[in-house]
């Protein structure tokens, strides 16, 4: 049985979409590392150096950009999510 990528999710505290995001992940029995940047330049640089993008929330499973909640969603709706979890259904 193959070890589940890293999840990894930039984040703020009052962002609905980040919520939104761990959220679906929660419900796909995912774990997940959080970095919340509310206040914190440096990860926020980061994030962008990373992304590309200044919005929150960021997703990145093992080394690939998904990007932002609606991609996640997106990618779920299309049966890409499962597979980049090791979920198998």
């Amino acid at each position: 049985m193959s070890k589940a990528p890293q999840v990894l999710i930039y984040t703020k505290p009052t962002c609905p979409y980040c919520a939104a995001a761990k959220a679906l992940l929660r419900d796909k029995g995912t774990s997940y590392d959080e970095i919340d940047i509310a206040g914190d330049d440096t990860r926020r640089e980061e994030m962008i150096a990373r992304s590309g993008r200044r919005t929150v929330p960021q997703i990145f499973i093992g080394d690939r950009h998904i990007g932002g909640f609606d991609d996640l969603a997106a990618l779920d709706q299309q049966g890409g999510l499962d597979p980049l979890l090791g979920i198998r259904r």
